[in-house]
């Protein structure tokens, strides 16, 4: 799954919208690179309690000069990030 991102509401929290059209905001916890790629992870901007965060890390990728963010489908590499 591919994921477009705009920056929106500041540096912390983004906005993207999935392949079929549907749009989320989320916050980013943390940007970090590992083995040359671009890693984000991510949470629901609305997410009020610790216990009720589930945190995502997605791929950033470039493609046709935007970035987008992509789903880890590889297990033992979303195991290593």
């Amino acid at each position: 799954d591919v994921c477009s991102s705009d920056l929106q509401f500041g540096d912390d929290f983004i906005t993207i919208t999935d392949e079929d059209g549907v749009e989320y905001e989320l916050e980013v916890l943390a940007r970090f690179d590992y083995e040359g790629a671009t890693y984000l992870a991510l949470t629901a901007a609305d997410a009020q309690e610790a216990e009720d965060m589930e945190v995502s890390i997605l791929k950033a990728v470039e493609e046709d000069g935007e970035e987008l963010l992509e789903a880890i489908e590889d297990e033992e590499e979303l195991e290593k990030v």
